[in-house]
């Protein structure tokens, strides 16, 4: 039966082994129509839209279609749903907004692209942190956690100083200070009182507070809480190097801890949105 079929289609005289035989079968109707169907498709395309680029410019197409006038039409159609909400918004405050639900929604809902673009890069995704920059979706706040203290924060940034010790005190008093700050942590100050009184008598304690809870005022860290804004596998290091070095002195080996201002680079509104997108991430007081 192979041999009639061979004897019946013609061959291109190609034969391998004897018996291999490559014949010339055409392909199925069907193959052929999609074939010559997509040529058809292509040629309208080129037609329809940009294609073919040239020297310094491109064939527009007799639809006159690019992707950023999609964009805009689309973006047109998005602004015209939020129209209505964010007429409502303008003139609103952070705590305005707070007190009515589905306004507090929207604004979530609508900021949580500005907070990717400006803030998750520090910050991270939903405000849980990265190494040096704090988490904004607990409830430990240097500067307040209020919803008017956050947007503050937001638009005049915040660069609060700790000078480095490593000058003033000993080596052992730099270890006995960590020491103390790390048994605060895990409430057991007690535990090591010269750490205490080098806290109390170096001036540590008119900033962090007599207790180590820190001031909103001064953007000091709390000490009490064990939430550390620079954290690291071994804790108490960490602790002694930031007791040494301080943070934003200028010295090239000081802790780096700097919030920029978007006074200038966003508009009031969205400042609002922010602020109250951040105080909705579950820390907020």
């Amino acid at each position: 039966m192979s041999d009639k079929k061979t004897n019946q289609v013609g061959d291109t005289g190609h034969v391998w082994d004897d018996n291999l035989r490559e014949l010339l079968n055409e392909p199925p109707r069907w193959w052929m129509i999609s074939f010559y169907a997509s040529i058809a498709w292509v040629l309208v395309y080129f037609l329809l839209y940009p294609s073919i680029p040239l020297i310094d410019s491109h064939t527009k197409g007799i639809m006159g279609w690019t992707a950023i006038n999609e964009y805009k039409e689309d973006l047109s159609k998005i602004e015209q749903v939020r129209a209505p909400w964010e007429n409502k918004l303008k003139g609103m405050s952070a705590a305005a907004i707070l007190a009515d639900s589905d306004l507090t929604n929207y604004t979530i809902s609508s900021a949580k692209v500005l907070f990717g673009d400006r803030c998750a890069a520090c910050h991270g995704a939903g405000g849980a942190g990265n190494p040096g920059f704090p988490v904004l979706a607990d409830d430990d706040w240097l500067f307040g956690g209020s919803v008017e203290s956050i947007q503050e924060s937001i638009t005049a940034g915040r660069q609060g100083m700790m000078p480095g010790y490593a000058s003033q005190i000993s080596t052992t008093e730099v270890d006995e200070l960590a020491n103390f700050v790390m048994a605060l942590s895990q409430g057991n100050g007690d535990s090591q009182p010269a750490g205490k009184a080098l806290f109390d008598s170096s001036g540590c304690s008119g900033c962090h507070g007599a207790d180590g809870a820190g001031m909103h005022m001064m953007g000091s860290a709390n000490l009490t809480d064990g939430i550390w804004r620079f954290s690291s596998q071994d804790q108490l290091e960490s602790v002694k190097y930031t007791i040494a070095n301080g943070v934003n002195t200028g010295e090239d080996t000081a802790r780096n801890a700097v919030m920029p201002s978007f006074e200038n680079q966003l508009s009031a509104g969205d400042i609002t949105k922010l602020a109250v997108f951040v105080h909705q991430l579950g820390g907020g007081q």
